[in-house]
């Protein structure tokens, strides 16, 4: 039976999160707000807000925290309007990683459709900013697909970032529902064109379960992205942030979410794939450094 509400499915328990410690989450937040700058912890409603912020990490969401798509299964706020970019923006990022001291760090952004080239250049200056102040300090990008820009794409790939991070986000039939502005082969084509321009770069990928999406659908979709050059792979459980936004169909277990860890490590080879219900794209980010150490480039 299709879920048309979010309440049809209560959440299993392997989903409950301990409550964040408010002090401690208090010391990052004060530091963002000091510095004007969003995380897509606190704009996407992360689950792991509390773990993250108590470490003192974040994920930094640049030009943002509008964006020009309205994907259903996503809670960043929509603003199609053109905007111009902050030129103060990389400098801020770049002060608040030194000051937060983060041996790795996670850049992204909303979607800017706005611009001529997808924010590849705001991208490439906050690359450069944070190098600069912080020059032991790893670096991912979780970029947009950029609408399919190779040349923007190569901007950014300009900056050397050390891992390039493009979420498929679901299964090829689920496409035109969950991600109606997005292509499928357009997101394999991005990560096949990093890999081939930027060979030392670390490809990564991520996409959720839950939404409808059959088993043999999920093992198709690893075995795309190993063959478009995928190093790393993360699997997490989707979330409704609410009742306008797409239902969760189905709560998958976390024997499920194992089963297709082996399948990409044992089966695919895949350098790594984080797998679990509360997983997201950028959930221990810094343990690339270990991966890094494990097969140089």
């Amino acid at each position: 039976m299709t879920n048309n509400s979010n309440s049809l499915i209560s959440k299993p328990d392997w989903l409950r999160v301990k409550a964040p410690q408010v002090e401690r989450i208090g010391n990052t937040a004060n530091l963002l707000n000091d510095l004007n700058l969003n995380t897509v912890c606190q704009e996407a409603s992360c689950p792991n807000i509390g773990e993250c912020f108590a470490s003192g990490t974040a994920t930094f969401l640049i030009m943002g925290p509008g964006c020009t798509r309205a994907c259903p299964y996503c809670d960043i706020d929509f603003d199609r309007s053109k905007r111009e970019l902050d030129p103060t923006e990389p400098y801020r990022l770049a002060e608040a990683v030194y000051r937060m001291q983060l041996k790795h760090v996670v850049i992204t952004s909303v979607n800017r459709d706005d611009l001529e080239d997808g924010g590849a250049s705001q991208f490439f200056e906050c690359v450069y900013q944070v190098r600069k102040k912080s020059p032991e300090t790893t670096i991912e990008l979780l970029i947009p697909d950029l609408c399919g820009n190779w040349k923007a794409l190569e901007k950014v790939l300009d900056s050397n970032p050390n891992v390039l991070n493009h979420n498929i986000e679901t299964v090829s039939s689920l496409y035109k529902k969950v991600r109606p502005q997005g292509k499928y082969e357009r997101t394999l084509e991005l990560l096949k064109r990093t890999r081939e321009y930027s060979p030392k770069v670390y490809t990564k990928s991520g996409f959720m379960l839950g939404l409808g999406e059959k088993n043999e659908e999920v093992l198709s979709l690893l075995k795309d992205l190993k063959s478009n050059f995928v190093d790393i792979v993360t699997i997490g459980q989707y979330l409704s942030p609410g009742p306008n936004h797409l239902p969760v169909q189905k709560f998958v277990s976390p024997s499920k979410f194992n089963y297709y860890k082996v399948f990409g490590e044992k089966d695919l080879d895949f350098m790594q794939v984080v797998s679990s219900p509360l997983t997201r794209s950028s959930y221990h980010a810094e343990e690339i450094q270990k991966l890094m150490k494990k097969y140089p480039r």
